[in-house]
Formats: structure tokens, C-alpha cells, sequence
């Protein structure tokens, strides 16, 4: 499941930042068979219509999916609030971490298992779902942790799970259990001083993010 996050920041006083998800939910798969037959006692010609005749048999199956994302996650307008460029005086400073949400809905109690690409340790249960998130979005070149932004220099975006994990760019993230019907994934992003100079004004950045349930 492919989807988007969309951030804007700026580091004068009084400016709004914002964070834009966009997401695409999964869809329930069902199988449906159908095959054409006639019964064997039947004669066509006895029917009250003319032409030949038959009889349609279609099967099919219901089976439970994996989470959908929820709508109020499909598009969220985050503010991220204001960043005073006194904070960010030193490579690594920080702003102020901003949560955003990833909600998920029917859950089916389909079980998983995923191995942490970190450590190598295996995640699983025979019921529970487990799902990694993956985030994408150009890195900054002088701390390639940090999302890049775009319309000032010296500003980058960290992210974290919500155990304070960073993220790494295009790696899965630590396997997390989810709970079957309806959870959510929490995650923060903050603005971070990378050494490039920094230079005031509205900055934004693009960030897509993958759901991988296996």
C-alpha cells in the first residue's frame, strides 16, 4: 500500500508547517467461479422459450484482509507550529516533535511474521497481524537520516515510531504487532540542523510510506 506524506515548514516565527498524509486503502480479494451446465434430465425443447438454455452456478469466497488505512488517515493537515531559528543554532538542534497518526481499520486475525532487518529477531504470532512500515523521500546529503526539504538549506525532518526509533529512508521499520478490528501506528516528525547553512522561510517535503504485511 503505497502512500504519502506531505510536510511544510518554516523557520520564522508566526509561519505554519504543515504535514499532508495520503493513502490508499487495501482492498478485500474474493474468487468467483462460474461454469455453464445443463441438467441431465433437462430437455431445451420443453422450456417456454425458444433457443437453447442452461443453468449458471457461481461460487465464491470471503475471506478476511489485511487493514485497511482509515479515511481520517487519508489526508491529514498537520500544523506543525512555529520554529525560531535561535533553536537551530547547532548542527543536530532540534524543534519541537510533532505526532501524526496512522489509523487502521478491520484488522483481519490473519497472523504474520516479520524479521527485523535491523537485528535479525523474528516477529510472529498465529493471529495477531504484524506489520513494518517503510518510508521514501530524497535525504538530505549532509545527514542522509533527515528527509530533505525543499525551499531553505540547513533544515531537515527526523522520523520516529513511537518508541523513538528513527526511521531509516526506504528500510522497513521494526515489525510491530497490530491489533485485530482497529489500531493505529504513531509516529513524529522534527525539524533537525544539518550543517548546510541555515537560511529562513517556508520549506516543504514529500515523503511516501509503504505498509508491508509480509
Amino acid at each position: 500500500m503505497n502512500n504519502r506524506v506531505q510536510a511544510k515548514r518554516g523557520v520564522l516565527p508566526g509561519q505554519r508547517r504543515r504535514i499532508g498524509l495520503i493513502a490508499v486503502p487495501l482492498v478485500l480479494t474474493m474468487a468467483v467461479m462460474a461454469g455453464l451446465t445443463q441438467p441431465a434430465d433437462a430437455n431445451p425443447d420443453n422450456w417456454d422459450v425458444e433457443g437453447e438454455h442452461g443453468e449458471l452456478h457461481v461460487f465464491g469466497a470471503l475471506t478476511e484482509g489485511a487493514c485497511r488505512l482509515d479515511m481520517v488517515s487519508a489526508f491529514q493537515q498537520v500544523e506543525l507550529g512555529e520554529t525560531a531559528n535561535g533553536r537551530l543554532q547547532r548542527v543536530g538542534s532540534q524543534g519541537t516533535p510533532v505526532t501524526f497518526h496512522l489509523q487502521l481499520r478491520d484488522c483481519g486475525r490473519l497472523g504474520g511474521r516479520q524479521r527485523d532487518l535491523r537485528t535479525g529477531s523474528l516477529t510472529w504470532d498465529a493471529r495477531q497481524p504484524v506489520m513494518t512500515v517503510s518510508f521514501v523521500a530524497p535525504a538530505d546529503p549532509d545527514t542522509p537520516a533527515l528527509v530533505q526539504t525543499r525551499g531553505v538549506s540547513g533544515v531537515g525532518l527526523r522520523i520516529r515510531d513511537a518508541k523513538g526509533r528513527d526511521i531509516r529512508l526506504g528500510d522497513r521499520g521494526a515489525p510491530q504487532f497490530v491489533t485485530p478490528a482497529n489500531d493505529e501506528l504513531v509516529y513524529t516528525v522534527t525539524p533537525e540542523r544539518t550543517k548546510a547553512p541555515l537560511t529562513l522561510g517556508h520549506y516543504r517535503a514529500v515523503v511516501d510510506f509503504r505498509l508491508n504485511y509480509d
